[in-house]
């Protein structure tokens, strides 16, 4: 699943995730070459200037891999395969509601252990089948599913997870950081033909509320890189 010297030895070594980032990128990005061309430009790009990207790889690197992942929301399935092909993933399993994104992640994950399925996470008996896992990723998600539906997405994950949950919310605090996000997330919609569309950020405290509940210890760790965002990534371990 790794070549030798290049990612087999990032685990507890996070500092040598930069420079093992451009080969992985490659090797992740060549799995999409029968994807579609639109696929074949997002999945390198997003990759590369997501600051999400390296910021996960580290965390799994820090704490020596992150075991069986479940990656609610998974979109492509990009950022679960680059934590395969670094070693940082013994094995994967992906939900989306997109079915032809879902598609793509598993001819993507030909040779690898992982598997990727469509359906609406936000619906209990979708979540009830998912098995469970050692860290559970729910990435860019919830600030778009309604409040009470995001304090139940949450709940089901806590004990999905067997050691720990990752994940990247939009914090609504964050001042102009905020406004910008929100304004970012109504152009998008409308590209998407989904004027409608619902933007309801929970505050921080509210989820790190929920995940106390769980008994895991939460951090908050700043993720928006160089961009003018309020993505902040929540990093919550179970408690012994």
């Amino acid at each position: 699943m790794t070549a030798p010297g290049d990612s087999a030895s990032l685990a507890g070594r996070p500092e040598a995730v930069a420079a093992a980032l451009p080969g992985l990128i490659g090797r992740v990005a060549a799995r999409y070459a029968g994807a579609s061309r639109y696929s074949r430009g997002f999945v390198p790009r997003k990759l590369r200037h997501d600051p999400a990207t390296a910021a996960i790889l580290a965390r799994a690197a820090a704490v020596g891999g992150f075991g069986a992942v479940t990656d609610l929301g998974c979109g492509r399935g990009q950022l679960t395969l680059l934590l395969l092909e670094a070693g940082l993933a013994r094995r994967a399993v992906g939900l989306d509601l997109l079915a032809d994104q879902v598609a793509e992640a598993g001819a993507a994950a030909a040779g690898l252990p992982a598997r990727f399925l469509a359906g609406d996470l936000a619906r209990p008996e979708v979540q009830a089948a998912l098995p469970g896992a050692d860290t559970v990723m729910i990435i860019d998600v919830l600030y778009l599913l309604p409040p009470a539906a995001q304090l139940a997405l949450l709940r089901r994950a806590m004990p999905m997870a067997g050691q720990r949950l990752v994940l990247r919310v939009f914090d609504p605090e964050r001042g102009w950081r905020s406004r910008f996000g929100r304004g970012m997330e109504r152009v998008n919609a409308l590209l998407r033909g989904e004027p409608r569309a619902l933007v309801a950020p929970l505050p921080l405290g509210a989820l790190e509320a929920v995940l106390d509940e769980g008994d895991f210890a939460v951090t908050r760790q700043p993720c928006w890189g160089g961009l003018p965002l309020p993505n902040v990534l929540l990093l919550a371990e179970k408690r012994a």
